[in-house]
């Protein structure tokens, strides 16, 4: 299995106080075991216990050395690469301390994000040579938004919007409470601060029809079957007259990502890999005799 490009993760200032919160929920008071190791230094290394793909090493770095900035990372492994029981992803040396207080944390971080870019690799093998991507959702853990999106990103997919303000989706709820599409599309083109797509949640034809003849920028087909999705995508496509239409499906079940590839959408999107992935075990090897 080739890895996937390598996704862009700045260390933002913002992120670094994610992380010394991070360090501190484990932390606490102090670390009690501390008093052994001072003065000591150690190495260690990370190994992967179970075939998969790795993501999390950049930010390894930056959290240890809130612990020592000394602290010295090499990286094995980029994120993004598949790797496989037992291999060693990255090496440290620095204080002992530091070494053993952010290990827990890193880990963790590590461990959760290297599931979510397995997860989506999986997704992401079954639509290859198709030409569709495979997209994640707003449907992330509160805080993790950002490093779960860089997760997919690792393993093949691509994004969605970050939050509200990247586009405008109108859903079932917008629909009903504005009075339908047209009125629901003409507010927010009327409103909106700044340019911005404008999607529509359709869960029948005659809505997606609507969204198209209004003006909508994408769709969102949600739980249509394959047969369909079929006839309805080019219909969509012949309604559009030539504009840009992007169109997404949702509500696919696993197993059914080739047969609606298959259809002519542009997207799948999918909450699986970050609502439902497993942690991809790894650990920390401390080497003895440095000190």
């Amino acid at each position: 299995m080739a890895g996937f490009p390598a996704a862009l993760l700045p260390i933002t200032p913002a992120l670094l106080r994610q992380l010394e919160q991070w360090l501190a929920e484990d932390l606490g008071r102090g670390d009690l075991t501390a008093a052994a190791l001072i003065g000591r230094q150690g190495r260690a290394h990370w190994q992967c216990k179970a075939n998969g793909v790795f993501c999390g090493g950049v930010l390894v770095e930056p959290l240890f050395r809130l612990l020592d900035p000394a602290l010295q990372v090499r990286l094995l492994v980029a994120d993004g690469e598949p790797v496989c029981a037992g291999q060693r992803l990255l090496e440290l040396e620095g204080a002992a301390s530091a070494l053993v207080a952010g290990e827990r944390t890193a880990l963790n971080l590590a461990m959760r994000l290297s599931g979510v870019a397995t997860a989506t690799a999986a997704l992401v093998a079954q639509l290859a040579g198709t030409g569709v991507r495979l997209a994640d959702t707003r449907k992330t853990t509160p805080g993790l938004r950002l490093l779960e999106k860089y997760a997919v990103r690792c393993g093949g997919g691509v994004n969605h919007r970050l939050g509200l303000d990247d586009a405008a989706m109108l859903k079932e709820n917008h629909l009903a409470w504005s009075g339908g599409v047209g009125p629901a599309i003409a507010a927010v083109r009327a409103a909106a601060p700044w340019p911005a797509r404008l999607i529509v949640e359709a869960e029948t034809a005659t809505e997606a029809e609507a969204a198209v003849r209004a003006g909508a920028d994408a769709l969102l087909l949600d739980e249509f079957p394959p047969e369909q999705l079929a006839v309805l995508v080019p219909r969509l496509r012949q309604l559009a007259g030539g504009a840009a239409l992007v169109l997404e499906a949702s509500g696919v079940p696993p197993d059914g990502l080739a047969a609606v590839a298959a259809c002519g959408v542009d997207l799948i999107s999918t909450s699986a890999p970050v609502s439902r992935s497993a942690w991809l075990d790894l650990s920390m090897r401390f080497e003895p005799g440095w000190v």
